[in-house]
Formats: C-alpha cells, structure tokens, sequence
C-alpha cells in the first residue's frame, strides 16, 4: 500500500494533546495541504483561523459567553465551555466561506471546505502530530461566529484540536467495507 493509504488507515483522533504544536513553517506547509481540497471554479470557499496562547484563554471566555444567551442558551456548564480551548496548545478553526456561484452551489462549497480541514488533519498527523476534529453547540452559535469575526454567510466546519500525543487511546473499531458500499444497479 501507499503511504498516504496507510496512513489514512491508522488515522485516529486523539482527544490528549500537549505541547509543542506545530511551528510556524510546518503550520503552513500543512495549511497548504488544505488548500489542494476539489474546488469547483477555485473558489476557495474556506479560510483558517489559527489560535494559540492567550487566543486559547480569550476563546474560552466567547465560548462561556454563549452559556446564558437569551435567544439561544448553550446547554453547558460556563466553566467547562471556558476550558474546551485549553485541551490543546493550538486550534485551527475551518470557517466555509461561500462565494456566490451559478454552477457552484453552496453545498459543494460546505464539502470542500470540510475535506480541506480533512487533508489539513491528514497531513498533521503525518508530520507527527494529533488532532482531534470537534464541532458541536459551540460551531454552531451566532455569538461565537460573530466573536471570531465571520461574516454572516460564513459557518465554523470545525474546531482542530492540534499538538503533540501525550498518550494514544485504544483502537476504535472501524466498519467492514461491506457494511458501507453497495454496488449499482443491483
């Protein structure tokens, strides 16, 4: 098998991540990984935010700001909200930025910018590093794509969790092929 088979193979997210995280120069080695995702007419209907640092602490706080929104209420503890960002030295946020198209239509603009975040895993995990890819209430929240200063058309794909494996968990067990395919027509 090829290398990048096997190592989609041996893909696994892994929730336990410390420092080091990336450095500058591989960070946009891997970034441009995530520009090489199909791209009908080259929109290029994503972009990245990278946070690290006092980012981390100043995530948290918009995160736990949502927790008492009186249109649309988080369902989590202020605290915990506060800590999500601080289980990795690094998150990279996918934000699907659509372009007005008439051959293009805003659903293949979703999937590209989410199988760039893909490739964007894909190649930090062979350059050494974990990640673990999370969404949830938090992806969704008004508050939160206005406080990380998306447009309104713009949607958060994901939030990258990135740094270094502090301990792997145990294998996941993955579905037969045969599970999943079938063959057409009948």
């Amino acid at each position: 098998m090829t290398d990048v088979i096997d190592a989609i193979l041996n893909r696994a997210s892994e929730p336990r991540l410390i420092a080091p995280a990336p450095d500058r120069a591989l960070l946009d080695r891997v970034l441009a990984c995530a520009a090489r995702a199909p791209d009908h007419a080259l929109l290029r209907p994503w972009r990245y935010l990278v946070i690290e640092g006092e980012g981390l602490d100043a995530l948290g706080e918009l995160f736990a700001s949502a927790a008492d929104d009186a249109d649309q209420p988080l369902g989590a503890d202020r605290d915990k909200l506060r800590r999500m960002p601080l289980r990795a030295p690094m998150m990279i946020v996918g934000i699907c930025s659509p372009r007005p198209h008439p051959k293009v239509p805003e659903i293949e603009q979703m999937v590209s910018a989410g199988v760039g975040l893909g490739y964007l895993l894909l190649a930090l995990e062979s350059a050494g590093y974990g990640a673990m890819w999370r969404t949830g209430d938090v992806a969704y929240h008004p508050r939160i794509r206005d406080g990380l200063g998306l447009d309104p058309e713009e949607r958060i794909a994901g939030f990258l969790y990135v740094g270094t494996v502090e301990s792997r968990k145990p294998a996941v067990p993955r579905p037969e092929v045969a599970d999943f395919v079938s063959r057409w027509p009948r």
